[in-house]
């Protein structure tokens, strides 16, 4: 089977080129007011809330942030923020004492989604860490028609864990599918019988290529969860 005839679906919010655009959440600012008044520095795990913190309250600029993924490092120096530390895990014990060694005596707040894969400052908390957190955006699902499913042999392309489990309430998985998630947190969230490639580095755009890859050698056997 040759890649141009593998649908490369990307379920991310952002379009790519060469890729089907199958968008499975969207965002809702929580309007309530951001009072930065009592920290120091902020701390942000994924652009969206960077966007957010900007529709909210401009005045976040004016503080240090720490940036969760490269992302959203890239989303706050396009807003004019600047990074201050950008931990080089997000997950396990290396972000705890990443951040506890280095912020111990800041006063951290953590401007994040309504639901979390990871709970950052239950985690951070345990390490002796104290931080305050405000809940500034939420994600919801985007419904579909069952027509509307994936082909077959289809490449999808995971982004988040939310992208996997709106997907999951759209359609039922299906075996000739191909999953390529943005890392292993997202993986976690697969069916536990799909089939699975895990992008090189944590962006839209190595999933894309390790998409590509998989489309060229489709006929190869794939890792299983």
């Amino acid at each position: 089977m040759h890649s141009e005839n593998i649908g490369i679906y990307l379920l991310s919010p952002l379009a790519k080129e060469g890729t089907i655009h199958f968008p499975m959440i969207q965002f809702s600012l929580i309007e309530t007011p951001l009072d930065l008044s009592t920290c120091d520095t902020l701390m942000f795990t994924s652009k969206q809330a960077v966007k957010s913190a900007e529709a909210l309250n401009p005045e976040w600029r004016k503080y240090p942030c720490l940036a969760i993924g490269s992302a959203t490092a890239k989303e706050i120096r396009s807003l004019g923020g600047k990074v201050l530390y950008q931990p080089r895990s997000f997950y396990g014990k290396t972000l705890g004492q990443d951040i506890i060694t280095t912020f111990k005596d800041k006063k951290i707040l953590y401007l994040r989604p309504k639901e979390v894969s990871f709970d950052s400052k239950n985690f951070l908390s345990k390490e002796g860490l104290e931080i305050e957190e405000q809940i500034i955006y939420e994600t919801s699902c985007i419904s579909y028609e069952k027509k509307e499913k994936p082909i077959k042999d289809a490449i999808i392309i995971f982004t988040s864990p939310s992208t996997i489990h709106c997907f999951l309430k759209n359609f039922e998985w299906d075996e000739s599918y191909t999953a390529v998630v943005i890392g292993e947190s997202t993986r976690v969230h697969l069916p536990t019988h799909a089939r699975y490639k895990i992008a090189d580095t944590p962006l839209i755009d190595a999933c894309i290529a390790k998409a590509r890859s998989v489309a060229r050698h489709k006929s190869l056997p794939l890792k299983l969860s």
